[in-house]
């Protein structure tokens, strides 16, 4: 899309420019830095922390090539959350205007201050542009849905495969009772004639005795 090949370039810009001057000269970023990392140092569980001018020239590096990346559009998303993260603590250890007792150069911090979370919610934004792909969020979302319906239609399949048993042992139950009910008949049938036969031998033997 044009508007993300113009805009990319315009964001990236100013993180390859800044690193590459602290590249060059990582003098006065080091000296304002110092402070705030050796306090951070102390603060974390760290025995050996690296150098401050270390620490600056590794964020000035960051800055440099996630910059190239999201300008040249490769790994736009990745790109742009690497320099989110880089520009939190160099916004803190530039810009504390907070610090700052003349009125003037307050003022002109708060500004810079308030520039790069400007950049920072525009390097969320891109971090999050899915270039009108689905989202990590909507695919997981899907997922879920997935699998629900995986379960319900199991469990609908066990349900009807357990009603299916339960109609066919009805039915057995029903043909055993038949069966019975018709040997039952059957047998009383062969009882009456037996009886028959019996009374009409009986009946023989005594005309005959008479």
């Amino acid at each position: 899309m044009l508007l993300r090949r113009v805009a990319r370039p315009l964001l990236a810009g100013i993180f390859v420019s800044s690193g590459l001057d602290t590249l060059l000269n990582p003098g006065p970023k080091v000296d304002k830095a110092a402070p705030l990392l050796k306090k951070a140092g102390e603060a974390l569980p760290i025995e050996d922390p690296p150098p401050p001018a270390t620490l600056v020239q590794l964020d000035a590096a960051v800055k440099v090539a996630a910059g190239s990346l999201l300008a040249a559009g490769y790994a736009p998303r990745l790109a742009s959350a690497a320099l989110a993260a880089s520009l939190v603590p160099t916004t803190v250890i530039a810009h504390p205007f907070w610090q700052e007792h003349d009125d003037t150069a307050r003022t002109a911090q708060r500004v810079h201050f308030f520039k790069n979370l400007a950049m920072l919610g525009g390097l969320l934004l891109a971090a999050a542009d899915t270039q009108g792909r689905p989202s990590l969020g909507w695919w997981a979302r899907r997922a879920v849905r997935r699998a629900n319906s995986a379960v319900l239609d199991a469990a609908h399949t066990v349900g009807d495969t357990a009603s299916g048993v339960a109609d066919r042992a009805e039915n057995v139950a029903h043909r055993a009772t038949d069966i019975a009910h018709r040997a039952g008949d059957r047998a009383t049938d062969v009882a009456h004639r037996a009886a028959d036969v019996t009374g009409d031998a009986a009946h023989r033997v005594r005309a005959a005795v008479r």
